[in-house]
């Protein structure tokens, strides 16, 4: 598995970053990594993980839910968790 250094995770996309925590994730559980490559992997998958959350946190944020008036029409938006 090809891993990109620490500070390329910044520039990754979700999809990306899921897909490569994925290859992590498989290689660990298969249990034929060197100890020393198993600590960087998991260090990795770490600092993958918290990219994600980073990411999904910033899409919840940009969600908007719309506002209807007591007829149905489209009112405005306001944030998805009524803040």
């Amino acid at each position: 598995m090809a891993v990109i250094s620490q500070s390329d995770i910044s520039a990754l996309s979700f999809e990306k970053a899921v897909e490569e925590l994925e290859a992590i994730v498989s290689a660990l559980e298969r249990g034929d990594v060197p100890l020393d490559t198993s600590i960087a992997y998991y260090e990795r998958g770490e600092a993958l993980k918290k990219h994600c959350e980073a990411l999904l946190s910033a899409a919840e944020d940009r969600i908007e839910k719309i506002r209807l008036d007591r007829a149905g029409k489209p009112t405005g938006t306001e944030p998805l968790d009524g803040a």
